[in-house]
């Protein structure tokens, strides 16, 4: 539980960026005012340069407006609690406990552009899973920069986990092969397969990782369980892109925000989690391991909405 309130405080304090440019403005804008169109069409300017997203401000709005005539608010400061509650429902999704996988190996692809800290967050996952009993094994996909896989080595290091891995411009579909592989035969509880991030609009990355995914399914067709792109929150709108992109080659079943504390951007967490329906798995709002978390919606909502 203290684990618990600690982490919320560094969610509250990594979110301040966002709470300070959105919430503040948000409420100088419902203060001692009443819901009429005005008001709305000062709330819809402010949600889209929060990047929360043209389409889903207007359903956001549509949402709130509506509850609020259902419910006879009229009033803008209660209003604001209206508001609360919807964008709490646009990231609600069934909580997942990786650790209660009955897949082994649960295989676990994570994409994403470069610099976004895919190789980092694969390395704190790891290290988490670690603590609490179960055997990771990691796979060094990422052969075309050799400073991705040395990176990994360090982390595989750190968190007691074995890092499969091949010299030089090895084929990343055949590193992962084979991570898979030994994974099996040596009974580990998860695989994390690091892949290449190079420009998300190259037609070759897409269809590299749509070979692993081949690769991997003719040994088992039901693996990967999950495939998770990270991204950086402080790109803002660029992020929508890259979803769009890489759930259209991959059929995506997760998101990981990195870099919440570093940015004022954090509506395009709820805008992409509505906007395309794949569920925000993990949260980054610090350099430490324990900084990167499972994303639970009420949690956000209150460290974004709560001023003190």
């Amino acid at each position: 539980m203290e684990e618990k309130k600690g982490f919320f405080s560094r969610l509250k304090e990594g979110l301040s960026k966002t709470r300070e440019s959105f919430v503040r403005r948000m409420d100088a804008i419902l203060t001692g005012r009443k819901v009429d169109q005005e008001l709305l069409e000062e709330l819809e300017a402010l949600l889209i340069t929060a990047d929360f997203g043209v389409e889903v401000t207007r359903k956001i709005l549509t949402q709130a407006e509506e509850k609020a005539k259902r419910e006879k608010i009229v009033d803008g400061e209660a209003f604001r609690g209206v508001l609360r509650q919807v964008i709490e429902e646009q990231l609600s999704w069934p909580e997942l406990d990786l650790e209660q996988s009955p897949h082994k190996p649960h295989v676990l692809l994570v994409v994403g552009v470069n610099g976004v800290g895919k190789t980092t967050t694969i390395g704190k996952l790891a290290a988490q899973l670690g603590e609490g009993g179960r055997k990771v094994m990691l796979a060094a996909g990422d052969t075309f920069r050799a400073a991705a896989v040395d990176q990994l080595r360090r982390w595989g290091e750190r968190a007691g986990c074995p890092v499969v891995a091949q010299e030089g411009s090895a084929d990343p579909a055949a590193v992962i092969y084979d991570a898979y592989s030994a994974a099996k035969s040596r009974q580990m509880d998860f695989l994390i397969a690091d892949t290449a991030g190079r420009l998300h609009t190259k037609s070759n990355l897409m269809e590299e990782l749509r070979k692993i995914k081949r690769v991997l399914g003719r040994q088992d067709p039901a693996v990967p369980q999950d495939i998770w792109l990270v991204l950086d929150a402080t790109t803002g709108q660029n992020a929508v892109n890259q979803v769009r992109l890489f759930h259209e080659s991959m059929g995506l079943s997760g998101l990981v925000m990195t870099k919440m504390d570093g940015t004022a951007k954090g509506g395009v967490l709820v805008g992409l989690a509505s906007q395309f329906g794949i569920p925000v798995r993990y949260i980054g709002v610090g350099e430490g391991v324990r900084d990167l978390r499972p994303f639970e919606a009420n949690a956000f909502v209150r460290a974004l909405f709560e001023q003190s």
